[in-house]
């Protein structure tokens, strides 16, 4: 089922729904992309907690090329989590696409911030996407992180 969908450059971005064929590459995805590297992976607890997020994906016919979900934290403040591209399509404007959807979605539903924990390496692409830092570095998954977040 498809609540919202966008055309960029030969993908789909979509809001995909729990439990789907599309949540499940999603899963695979992110366990690649995000944890496996930190020798981490996903329990069924965390899997079910994702129930009531909103979960996007960009899509190439059937193939999943990255996704990122939405949490909300407040009645004003929504959390981007799990951002993934896969490591070959990396710096081709996926990234960027999934962020400006999702931003997209979040000002629709009356969001009027977003805010992240984003990995030390990843600071540089979210300072282009006009994030600013807004914490001190801290420990996260066993790798330096720090708030992020940026006005809507």
């Amino acid at each position: 089922m498809k609540t919202s969908e966008f055309n960029y450059i030969g993908m789909a971005l979509k809001i995909i729904d729990h439990g789907t064929p599309e949540y499940h590459q999603m899963i695979k995805l992110r366990d690649d992309i995000l944890r496996k590297p930190l020798g981490l992976g996903f329990t069924l607890q965390e899997i079910e907690d994702e129930k009531d997020n909103m979960l996007i994906g960009a899509f190439d016919e059937d193939q999943m090329l990255g996704c990122c979900m939405l949490v909300e934290e407040n009645p004003a403040t929504v959390r981007l989590r799990q951002m993934a591209v896969l490591n070959d399509l990396q710096g081709k404007g996926i990234g960027r696409a999934l962020m400006n959807f999702a931003e997209n979605i979040a000002r629709d539903r009356g969001y009027k911030i977003i805010t992240m924990h984003a990995r030390k390496n990843a600071i540089g692409f979210y300072e282009k996407m006009g994030y600013k830092i807004s914490s001190d570095e801290f420990l996260e998954i066993t790798i330096p992180h720090y708030i992020m977040e940026k006005k809507l």
